[in-house]
């Protein structure tokens, strides 16, 4: 049985001082698994990046043009957003133009990723309230989906509310396992999620950057929903931040959705990698915990690395983009408070070997 793999080292001098396993899965949209690092079929939740699945079946009903969403409106509903201005901002205008309310929203709230804000919220004693939630935009999507076809509001996230239902058949059916065998769970803002081997997930994510083969209806879906991340990708996430940037740098190629607990995702556009849309999907087993530096601005030290390790040795990324991303890795300099270099932090696998 396969295991998962060391995939990135910290030293410490010329000790290596800890090491973070995951597993890693590349797959292309005919369901090819084109490399593989530890256990391609280790099952895992993938937590925000089901995200980008959660909006399709409101996308393919129309949702989308009955409530005029723009495109940065549609990318934020497939967001993890870190609560800056310009995300409450969106959120609240788009919940006026739905016609709901803040408090319809059933995600809980907790303090802003974002710097600003959250100086701004210690600073002023502001209590945060759902739109903080960095899962806001899926939530007000998910009550519009509901309110389109005139569907209870008060239960919209119950596993057997209809919304609920169309979300899980269209991820099942998207990532080619019965529906019956995808894992179900609570997610963090209390929205059912999702646990499937990630040689499925990467199929998924496949499909949505190359949806040929799907109905007319979920192909242009999928085309507007990774035409909105990569047109807007900071309110995926944040100016700064490593998806967003990633997206910037693909120059609309490159999808990519972080997920709680060490989970990524990321789709390569036709003529990428090969003439197929590929999917990658990995799971980092320790949770790669966010890291809080003296500017307040939290990042992780695996996933963003592990990323960009995995598109260099696919050449999905040019010297100039890889140089513009140099600073989430894939090597970096560690440095202690004093800024004097202790080690480095360095990816351990090759998916060609």
């Amino acid at each position: 049985m396969n295991m998962a793999q060391p995939i990135l080292e910290l030293t410490r001098g010329r000790v290596v001082e800890a090491t973070h396993f995951g597993s890693i899965v590349v797959v292309d949209s005919t369901g090819k698994l084109l490399h593989s690092h530890g256990d391609s079929q280790a099952v895992a939740f993938l937590r925000s990046s089901a995200k980008p699945f959660q909006a399709i079946p409101f996308v393919e009903r129309g949702g989308a043009e009955h409530f005029n969403f723009t495109q940065s409106e549609l990318s934020i509903s497939c967001a993890s957003h870190e609560t800056a201005q310009l995300h409450l901002d969106t959120v609240r205008a788009l919940q006026a133009k739905i016609g709901i309310q803040e408090d319809h929203l059933q995600c809980g709230a907790h303090l802003p990723g974002d710097a600003a804000m959250l100086r701004l919220v210690i600073k002023q004693d502001i209590k945060p309230t759902p739109n903080f939630n960095n899962c806001s935009g899926k939530h007000t999507a998910m009550l519009a989906h509901a309110k389109m076809r005139g569907l209870p509001l008060e239960n919209y996230l119950d596993h057997a509310h209809p919304i609920q239902q169309d979300i899980l058949a269209t991820f099942s059916e998207m990532c080619g396992i019965e529906k019956e065998k995808v894992e179900l769970g609570i997610d963090g803002c209390s929205a059912p999620n999702f646990a499937v081997p990630l040689v499925n997930a990467a199929l998924g994510m496949a499909r949505l950057c190359d949806p040929r083969t799907l109905s007319e209806a979920r192909a242009t879906a999928c085309r507007k929903i990774t035409t909105a991340m990569t047109t807007h990708p900071e309110m995926v996430s944040n100016y700064g931040e490593f998806d967003c940037e990633l997206m910037t740098a693909g120059a609309g190629k490159i999808i990519t959705k972080r997920g709680a607990e060490g989970f990524q995702i990321i789709g390569l556009m036709p003529g990428v990698y090969g003439g197929n849309g590929v999917g990658i999907a990995f799971k980092v087993t320790d949770g790669d915990a966010s890291r809080m530096n003296d500017e307040l601005e939290s990042s992780s030290r695996v996933r963003p690395a592990v990323a960009l390790e995995i598109l260099r040795q696919l050449k999905a990324l040019n010297e100039a983009q890889l140089k513009s991303l140099a600073g989430f890795g894939p090597v970096k300099q560690l440095k202690n408070h004093r800024k004097i270099v202790t080690g480095e932090s360095h990816p351990v696998f090759n998916l060609f070997a």
